[in-house]
């Protein structure tokens, strides 16, 4: 599997309407339920249940819930090493918890990302100055490196 394998399959989740805590292609999803749709297009069973959370979710304890499960379910990379494929997480706001996720699908002077947006649903965005300050992590997908 490759990161164009994985952007072929965010893209197919474009025009999704954006519905909370949903995760079904072409009838609902947030932007988490993009990636938990992803996943199991790639692996199958998810890595694990997914709690009910609030549109504030983890906010009035200031838990980094989603960048804490994120990094047990994907690896690490440096938040400038990108690559078409990568999963990056946003804070959306200065000072609080990060909770935006996406996938990244084109790098270089026309760098993208495809995510589900509140009264958007899933859409693929350019990946200019106002989405990349708020980057705060980078992941990629756990998949065996073929040598």
């Amino acid at each position: 599997m490759t990161g164009a394998e994985v952007v072929t399959v965010a893209r197919s989740w474009i025009g999704t309407p954006y519905v909370h805590q949903a995760s079904v292609r072409g009838a609902g999803t947030d932007c988490l339920g993009v990636l938990r749709g992803i996943w199991r297009h790639l692996f199958g069973e998810e890595p694990g249940d997914i709690p009910a959370y609030s549109l504030d979710w983890s906010e009035p304890q200031r838990d980094e819930v989603l960048w804490a499960a994120l990094a047990d379910a994907l690896i690490g990379k440096d938040v400038d090493d990108e690559d078409v494929g990568d999963v990056i997480l946003f804070r959306m706001r200065d000072r609080a918890v990060a909770k935006h996720v996406g996938v990244q699908s084109r790098i270089g002077a026309d760098a993208a990302f495809v995510h589900a947006y509140r009264g958007h649903g899933v859409v693929e965005t350019a990946l200019g100055f106002p989405w990349r300050r708020r980057i705060v992590a980078r992941f990629a997908f756990p998949f065996e490196q073929e040598e």
